[in-house]
């Protein structure tokens, strides 16, 4: 990792040590991931932990703070669009007693805002904040197939990342799911990201029909009948397109081309 000069940058660094993978770090695992002086890692922890960013617990480990999940929480991403998906969401999760999500769209990634989850429903990969490529996510799908044609010229030819036999993984594959979920209204993702799952997904529409995110169930891939669940996931995303073209509606629009 290149150390920064600046100390935003340096303060920036610090943070993305931090991961799903990595929750917690030591102040020597932070100087050594950032490429900072300790006395340097020590200063800047110090200035985080006192505004909030960060968390120090009584092993002496430091976690994301809960002032980072306020701002979180303000994104043009999640404001106004998790309110008012929210009921829909319920509503959804009641029918289905399945995972329940809801994600926009970042670049190629999509970006989980939203999700209720059973206790006897099948375990997903998925949390709100995390992010899986466009390519291999029903929501994804959803989403990238009503994207503007250079995104979509971008997800073709960028490298896909694989994980299972299942995942889409060449242009002409990843051309033609495009156009069927284009034609049909919905997405299927089977068994892309784990086997034992299968996604259905259904665009979400801002105020200027733009898709703006989408909505998926997460069930089981064996003995599921895909056609019994396609319904009550359009209908959820219909709800919620018509909630977000409400007046006082707030946009969530999604973004272009990754930086």
């Amino acid at each position: 990792m290149t150390t920064p000069k600046s100390v935003a940058g340096r303060l920036f660094t610090l943070l993305s040590v931090f991961s799903e993978q990595r929750p917690s770090a030591n102040l020597s695992e932070l100087s050594r991931s950032a490429g900072l002086a300790l006395s340097t890692t020590h200063r800047l922890v110090n200035e985080l932990v006192e505004w909030g960013a960060l968390d120090r617990d009584d092993e002496g480990r430091y976690h994301v703070g809960l002032r980072l999940f306020e701002l979180a929480a303000l994104t043009p991403g999640s404001l106004g669009l998790r309110e008012r998906a929210l009921p829909f969401l319920e509503d959804l999760y009641e029918v289905t007693h399945e995972n329940v999500q809801l994600a926009v769209r970042d670049g190629l990634e999509a970006v989980y805002v939203e999700r209720i989850s059973a206790h006897n429903a099948v375990n997903v990969v998925t949390r709100i904040g995390s992010r899986l490529p466009v390519h291999a996510t029903g929501v994804g799908l959803a989403m990238l197939a009503h994207a503007p044609p250079d995104v979509q010229e971008l997800a073709l030819h960028s490298p896909m990342r694989t994980f299972t036999p299942k995942t889409i993984c060449t242009p002409s594959a990843l051309r033609e799911k495009l156009a069927r979920v284009r034609r049909e209204g919905y997405a299927v993702s089977d068994g892309q990201i784990e086997l034992i799952t299968l996604s259905v997904a259904a665009p979400i529409r801002g105020p200027d029909d733009g898709v703006v995110a989408a909505v998926s169930i997460v069930v089981p891939n064996e003995g599921t009948d895909v056609a019994s669940l396609v319904p009550a996931v359009r209908a959820a995303a219909r709800g919620i397109s018509r909630a977000l073209r409400a007046p006082s509606a707030v946009r969530s629009p999604s973004r272009g081309t990754p930086t």
